[in-house]
């Protein structure tokens, strides 16, 4: 199994240290998460960035709200990174539940779930080298992968799961392991329903935070203010590990449970931490 490093959003210049440790690491893969109404770098963007200052480590997008976006542009920006990265572009989405988002991109929030799955339909058929409709030809470059980029979907409620066997290559669960598990279940099963060959890529993600108590207060301030929105705030918070045992539990739990890959996810700012990551990696 697979650990990779979810990146802090707080100080976007520090993020090419930050990768350029990781690429020097055990780690996998550096992962992104996007808002459009908030101070985080802009994922495609930045990862950009990191894939030239990296040779080694993916780069995921975890999630990239995809109903805020236009499709074709979309569908050129990632097979450009894609293709320019080596192939080590993951295309992680998700339909995005801020209503200050869609406002600002002037997408319906109500609207996002049938704008996602026609999003999913039209990325593969562009991937695939088709027109994009009567009236214009074929969007490029081809992305280096055959297809299109390595697709996760972020997933909780089985219509959305169900996603992942349609369209995608993988689910991304943000899910402590004792939910991630019945998640993963669901994938397998409409996977083998719908008769796809081989098996989901399974990736968890887990809120970690390893250093000083300054570092650990810091990150849950952080991951508060990110998900203050959903009312949730504090139940989340509480769920983020800030001791290498626990780290560790989770990790082997996470094994257990058959994932491909666990994002190990920093709020705190301090680059430290991925060298303290790595002696549990």
């Amino acid at each position: 199994m697979s650990i990779g490093i979810g990146l802090p959003i707080s100080d976007p210049a520090a993020l090419l240290e930050w990768a350029r440790r990781a690429d020097a690491g055990p780690f996998s893969t550096l992962g992104l998460l996007d808002r459009l109404v908030y101070h985080n770098p802009e994922p495609l963007t930045a990862l950009a960035v990191l894939a030239g200052a990296t040779t080694r480590v993916r780069l995921q997008t975890e999630v990239l709200l995809a109903p805020l976006r236009e499709t074709a542009l979309l569908a050129k920006q990632a097979a450009t990174l894609d293709l320019m990265s080596g192939g080590r572009f993951v295309l992680g989405l998700g339909v995005g539940g801020r209503e200050d988002d869609h406002h600002a991109a002037g997408t319906p929030l109500r609207e996002r779930g049938r704008r996602f799955d026609q999003q999913l339909a039209d990325l593969s058929r562009l991937w695939s080298g088709e027109p994009h409709s009567a009236e214009a030809g074929p969007i490029g470059p081809a992305p280096a992968r055959e297809g299109g980029p390595e697709i996760l979907i972020g997933a909780f409620k089985p219509k959305a799961l169900a996603r992942v066997a349609r369209w995608g290559d993988g689910l991304l669960a943000a899910a402590p392991p004792s939910w991630a598990g019945g998640l993963f279940d669901t994938v397998r099963r409409d996977w083998q329903e719908l008769g796809r060959k081989g098996e989901p890529r399974l990736v968890a993600q887990v809120n970690v935070a390893l250093g000083p108590d300054s570092l650990v207060d810091e990150a849950k301030k952080a991951m508060y203010a990110y998900y203050e929105f959903t009312g949730m705030a504090e139940q989340m918070v509480s769920g983020m590990l800030t001791a290498a045992a626990d780290i560790r539990s989770a990790i082997r739990a996470y094994r257990d449970l058959g994932a491909d890959e666990v994002m190990l996810y920093c709020y705190g700012g301090d680059p430290d931490q991925v060298d303290r990551l790595a002696d549990l990696a």
